[in-house]
């Protein structure tokens, strides 16, 4: 396995400073926010698009340091009803890493309206009442599996060959059925960017989710999650308080070894390499509490203590 980080996780900084300091780190590249709910400090996206001048500098970047680009993140809702960029966005990027040789696109799989009608995205989370379901029909059948269907197409052609859907909530594809939902209807160019922050405010197992995705996991984001009990047992972990008010809230994002110890993240790696997986695991700092040069060092410092890095050689003997 590989280690980097994504470049938001020091948004605050120059491009020359975060890449200087990822060397300095010891990881080995960067996975690159383009657009949506990034302002992409680190890549002018119009910029790049078609301008092979400036994608061969931004790539030099990369390689007179050591440095990988590990992929193109363009986070965001592509399927919003009213605010077309974020789609645009994807695009955009897909555009751009076909030009610049990238195979891997990182995206979330988009939420629409509840309706035709409707101008705000609708997250459905119960059976009940009925009219969830005919929500569902439609996001579905009208609208998630119709734009995937041209995405993945347009993707093929400008040489995209993997598509990472991080699952989120807000999401139509937040969990591991409705991935292979999805993944089932459109083919093997969507898989999953494997978050286990999400999966764990969700309820969700990530080391099951990863058995149960298996060759189908694309990408790995390394993000901790703390799950704050007191609050959860009056709360739910259905939050919607403020991000920044940690102690009101009842799950969190936090720097890795804080919701979970090193030796869940060391389970976490093995499982990955029993599935197959051998590719980056791509830390996601968005601690609010944590200085995000500290956290980031942090989380670097215990991923290179539990990730396998050399390939597996260990055979039974003749005897």
């Amino acid at each position: 396995m590989k280690l980097g980080f994504v470049s938001d996780s020091l948004s605050g900084m120059s491009f020359k400073d975060m890449l200087d300091n990822a060397v300095r780190m010891g990881v080995s590249g960067i996975e690159v926010n383009t657009c949506g709910w990034s302002t992409a400090p680190h890549f002018d996206l119009k910029g790049m698009l078609g301008n092979a001048a400036a994608q061969k500098t931004y790539r030099e970047a990369f390689e007179a340091r050591g440095l990988e680009i590990i992929c193109l993140n363009a986070n965001g809702n592509p399927l919003h009803p009213t605010d077309l960029s974020q789609g645009e966005g994807l695009k955009d990027t897909i555009r751009v890493a076909g030009e610049m040789g990238i195979s891997t696109v990182c995206t979330m799989s988009g939420l629409p309206a509840g309706n035709a009608t409707d101008t705000m995205p609708n997250w459905i989370v119960s059976s009940w009442p009925p009219e969830t379901q005919e929500i569902l029909r439609y996001q579905w059948e009208e609208k998630l599996i119709p734009f995937w269907e041209e995405i993945t197409t347009y993707a093929r052609e400008n040489g995209i060959e993997r598509i990472a859907l991080e699952l989120n909530g807000n999401q139509c594809v937040y969990n591991v059925p409705s991935l292979l939902k999805l993944r089932e209807a459109i083919g093997p160019v969507i898989g999953a960017n494997l978050d286990p922050s999400h999966l764990f405010w969700m309820g969700a197992d990530p080391l099951i989710a990863a058995e149960a995705i298996g060759s189908a996991i694309y990408h790995v984001h390394a993000k901790d999650t703390l799950l704050n009990a007191p609050v959860q047992a009056t709360s739910s972990l259905l939050e919607n308080g403020d991000l920044m008010d940690i102690p009101s809230r009842s799950w969190s994002y936090v720097t890795l070894g804080i919701g979970h110890d090193e030796q869940w993240w060391r389970r976490f790696c093995y499982r990955l390499r029993m599935c197959g997986y051998d590719g980056w695991l791509s830390i996601e700092h968005e601690d609010v509490l944590l200085n995000s040069l500290e956290g980031l060092e942090k989380s670097v410092t215990l991923l290179k203590s539990v990730m396998p890095v050399a390939p597996f050689d260990f055979k039974p003997q003749d005897i």
